[in-house]
């Protein structure tokens, strides 16, 4: 048998699926990130299941003890407290050891954060990239890498330090379309849009529940443009001719020659 990769609900318990639910009910075991809320999920759902714990601190043990039962054909289901596991959850070096002892995988999908709050934000791309939990420190390299990326950016963050990220992100880039995505499929949910700066001001306090934050995508075209326009008015004041100081910084550029002069006008 294959080791399920079970996706669970990110907030409301009825956002899960039917599949899902079938193999929660037939696995001879299931492991969970935390037993108390994999058990919550079972009981609204009526199931009855052997679980037992796989998280970050065990991962190294539990994968010793469950790769055995699987190579000789017991039917495991892995899940975590919400959403799928191996992203930013527990289960990547279970999956890992699982191929490579030639154990079929084979992943459920249901729920997720990221792609839900990359619609709510109201700043779906063609392109989003997802980088996990933000780190603690080094947020102006971060905001200077980000700066440059076209498309969208979806984020994990505590509710601790979301105002100061907010704050910094406000500082490196003001104008960047920015949602707040606030305890997603729950009770309270709640999406804040606005620019950075707007959002940093909106959100000066910790909020409370689960924070997902999504950057829209960024203009660098318009904005490369722009600042070959900086330099053509700089040259200009320097003194070269208006359609010299375009041919100079169009070659240099790659924009238009004719688009930078009349622009510049």
């Amino acid at each position: 048998m294959p080791l399920s990769i079970c996706a669970t609900p990110i907030g409301n318990l009825e956002d899960v699926t039917l599949r899902v639910l079938r193999e929660l009910r037939e696995a001879d075991l299931v492991l969970c990130e935390d037993t108390r809320r994999t058990r919550i999920l079972l009981d609204r759902h009526g199931i009855e299941a052997r679980l037992k714990s796989y998280h970050e601190h065990n991962e190294a043990e539990r994968t010793a003890e469950v790769l055995p039962r699987l190579e000789t054909g017991e039917r495991i289901a892995l899940t975590s407290d919400a959403g799928l596991p191996g992203v930013s959850d527990p289960g990547a070096r279970l999956i890992s050891a699982a191929l490579e002892a030639g154990v079929a995988v084979t992943v459920l999908p249901g729920a997720s954060a990221v792609e839900t709050a990359l619609v709510a934000s109201g700043l779906v791309a063609d392109r989003y990239q997802f980088v996990g939990y933000l780190p603690r420190g080094g947020r102006a390299a971060l905001w200077a890498e980000l700066a440059r990326w076209p498309h969208a950016v979806v984020a994990f963050e505590s509710p601790r330090r979301l105002p100061a990220t907010l704050a910094s992100l406000a500082e490196a880039m003001p104008e960047r379309p920015v949602a707040v995505c606030r305890e997603l499929t729950k009770m309270f949910e709640e999406v804040i849009r606005g620019t950075a700066a707007e959002v940093a001001a909106q959100m000066a306090e910790p909020p409370k529940g689960e924070i997902t934050l999504v950057l829209g995508a960024f203009d660098a075209e318009a904005d490369d443009e722009e600042e070959a326009l900086g330099a053509v008015a700089e040259l200009v004041a320097a003194g070269a001719g208006r359609k010299q100081a375009a041919e100079v910084v169009a070659r240099l550029t790659r924009q238009s020659r004719n688009r930078l002069y009349r622009a510049s006008l």
